[in-house]
């Protein structure tokens, strides 16, 4: 049998990784008895301490649909009117595909290689030391600049609802200061009710703007004259090179909270449920962003605001912010809380203060989740392309980690395997392996070409516009 098939069934409450028999608390979730008890990434876990693995599989699914949902999924009318509508959804379910298998060998890989983590420790197993120092690089670059990115969409948020009620530059400090403040929580399984509440919270702004989209006379970058409204969606696109990959790009950074994937497995109570919480999450992704995609590009066409909050007017947009609003802030402190958590773990691991409440423990914890606010809240603030190195980011680093690893770690795990198989089983190994590799080639065409062309991008924003000023009190949400 394949290793990606070695997964426990469901029905089996035991949990290898804890070292003993844990007790069923219910269906998925258990706890381990006695009080202490043993993990291959956190060592010993005892009540004296932060319980590391406490995220159930419904938790999962908040904090999976959370880390991949945001106001990013309003970039897909822009992609849609790029692409055309019916290339686009061709486009995000091919992506969904693809993203779904990496997300399942997420879950194969760690309870293959229960010692892992991280996309770090997989690339460290994978290719030796380059490979974990090349892996943790990027992996905290990227949560970085999206931790950056989720301050300033607060603060688009705080300048919408108060009608730039302050200086940008304040809200964007109050961003940070909130972001740190839920973001040292410390372990997933606390955060797993604020995910809930966050993605109710963006789930309802997003849908409210659906809605009224829908039912307005015409969005509200149209042209307002006195003659019949009728929306210029396109069936199929005509776009350059550059704006194809850029679309695609985006539709690609709609699925990148991939690399998230790795910490949320890892502290579940039972990561045999992790394929259960993936196909609800993957399954309830792909049909709002079709949803959302296609109901505000019929509606709106190339009048679709960017972002697409504003596309129904600036009452109906006040109103999305505000439900926004606690959306932004949990997703805000989950990409603060994962990158400093793979740098505490990298720090403390091995040791005692890694599972205790010791000063060196909360010292630790609090300075690396201290230092991913500071430099997330300076790139933020200080960068005039702000936007445009984000998409560039997400470009190159978001599609690095969501497709070339994972069909690395399926040959890694089976390219031996080869050598005993026959027949049918022969067959299948072939079959995976051309699969594996396509996912890595397809992932480096789109990391290349996306990157390049969000570099034409951050090019020709600065020249037309100059980019914005450092630590700006200017109003960043459009507001007229």
């Amino acid at each position: 049998m394949s290793q990606e098939h070695k997964m426990k069934p469901e029905h089996e409450p035991e949990d290898p990784a804890l070292g003993q028999v844990p007790s069923v608390l219910a269906e998925g979730e258990v706890t381990a008895h006695p009080a202490t008890a043993h993990d291959d990434v956190f060592g010993e876990i005892s009540e004296n301490g932060p319980n590391y693995r406490d995220v159930g599989w419904l938790g999962t699914v908040a904090l999976m649909m959370k880390t991949q949902i945001g106001l990013g999924v309003l970039s897909i009318p822009s992609a849609f009117d790029t692409l055309g509508l019916i290339p686009g959804m061709i486009c995000m379910l091919v992506i969904a595909a693809i993203t779904t298998w990496s997300d399942y060998m997420i879950g194969v890989f760690k309870l293959n290689h229960r010692e892992v983590y991280s996309i770090a420790d997989a690339g460290g197993l994978m290719f030796g030391k380059p490979g974990k120092a090349f892996f943790g690089g990027a992996y905290v670059l990227y949560w970085i600049f999206v931790a950056g990115s989720g301050m300033l969409s607060i603060s688009i948020g705080l300048n919408a609802v108060s009608t730039h009620g302050a200086c940008t530059a304040i809200f964007v400090a109050v961003a940070a200061i909130i972001g740190f403040t839920f973001g040292s929580i410390r372990t997933l399984g606390k955060l797993g009710f604020p995910a809930w509440v966050g993605l109710t919270c963006i789930l309802t702004a997003i849908f409210t703007v659906t809605i009224a989209v829908g039912v307005q006379d015409r969005p509200s970058e149209a042209p307002q004259t006195d003659t019949p409204w009728k929306s210029d969606f396109k069936v199929i696109g005509n776009p350059s090179f550059t704006e194809a990959i850029t679309a695609v790009s985006s539709l690609i950074f709609a699925y990148c909270g991939t690399p998230a994937f790795f910490a949320i497995v890892s502290e579940m109570r039972d990561p045999s449920y992790y394929t259960r919480s993936l196909m609800i999450c993957q399954s309830g992704v792909t049909a709002i962003y079709i949803t959302i995609g296609t109901v505000v590009y019929y509606f709106c066409g190339s009048y679709v605001a960017s972002p697409a909050l504003g596309s129904a007017g600036p009452m109906v947009k006040k109103v999305a912010y505000g439900f926004a609003l606690p959306g932004l802030i949990v997703t805000t402190m989950l990409v603060i809380h994962l990158p400093a958590k793979i740098i505490f773990i990298r720090l403390l691991r091995g040791s005692r203060h890694l599972t205790s409440n010791t000063l060196t423990h909360w010292g630790t914890w609090l300075a690396c989740t201290f230092g991913i606010t500071i430099v997330a809240y300076i790139i933020a603030s200080a960068i005039p392309v702000f936007d445009g190195l984000v998409s560039l980011v997400g470009a190159l680093l978001g599609t690095l980690m969501s497709f070339q690893p994972m069909g690395c770690m399926w040959l890694y795990d089976n390219w031996k395997r080869g050598k005993s198989e026959t027949g049918r089983g022969r067959s299948m190994w072939i079959a995976m392996v051309v699969w594996a590799s396509f996912v890595i080639v397809i992932g480096t065409f789109c990391m290349v070409a996306g990157t390049y062309g969000s570099v034409v991008g951050v090019v020709d924003s600065y020249r037309a516009t100059g980019g914005s000023g450092a630590w700006s009190c200017q109003d960043n949400s459009g507001s007229t």
